[in-house]
């Protein structure tokens, strides 16, 4: 299955307005123009009581097309594109946030992502697990928003068009779990954040 790397997205910076003096009269120095005002984060602040939680804020943007993954270069009968993206066990659940927030800046809805982390579940489905976990797979199965599970229990989770999975630790058989879970919920795009040799390897043995 081949790897395609994510590219890098731009961000342009918008100019303040010029100051233009009136002609034909003497005035007073202009007011300073204030500069450009800095961007917003890119993603939300970790989750904490009281709820709801960051990924409940997210949504699509009206603006942009749904974004529709091409055919990769030797697609199997019935499986997902799948896409790799270079990242650190420290920077593996940033990779994923990161990837989460431009699919939905592509057009994709909220409910139409997985997200599955092999080691240290994500603050969201930790701070929701605290409601006790009804409320949580209740979340699940609304499929209203962005999901949040890890590979121990990704065999619950429902097939969903994305999937992401953030390899930020645990064992390579956890890893492996994780792989195969996500590839069998994808259904049309397979998004792996963390150590290329490691997933490599971990596909190289068969998803």
């Amino acid at each position: 299955m081949p790897l395609i790397p994510e590219e890098p997205q731009i961000h342009e910076s918008a100019q303040g307005p010029r100051a233009t003096p009136a002609s034909g009269r003497t005035a007073p120095t202009p007011r300073p123009v204030p500069g450009p005002r800095p961007a917003a984060p890119s993603r939300p602040g970790r989750p904490g009581p009281p709820r709801p939680a960051p990924p409940a804020q997210r949504t699509s943007r009206d603006a942009a097309p749904a974004a529709k993954p091409g055919p990769s270069a030797a697609p199997a009968a019935d499986g997902p594109q799948i896409q790799l993206i270079p990242a650190s066990v420290e920077g593996a659940l940033d990779a994923a946030e990161e990837t989460v927030d431009l699919l939905l800046d592509s057009g994709r809805t909220p409910g139409d992502v997985l997200v599955i982390t092999t080691g240290e579940q994500h603050p969201w489905a930790t701070h929701e697990l605290s409601f006790g976990e009804a409320s949580y797979w209740a979340q699940h199965d609304a499929a209203d928003d962005v999901f949040y599970t890890d590979a121990q229990v990704a065999d619950r989770a429902e097939a969903r068009p994305v999937v992401v999975v953030a390899v930020n630790g645990g064992p390579e058989s956890v890893t492996a779990t994780a792989l195969k879970a996500a590839h069998a919920r994808a259904g049309s795009l397979l998004i792996v954040c963390g150590d290329p040799q490691r997933i490599n390897s971990v596909l190289g043995a068969g998803v």
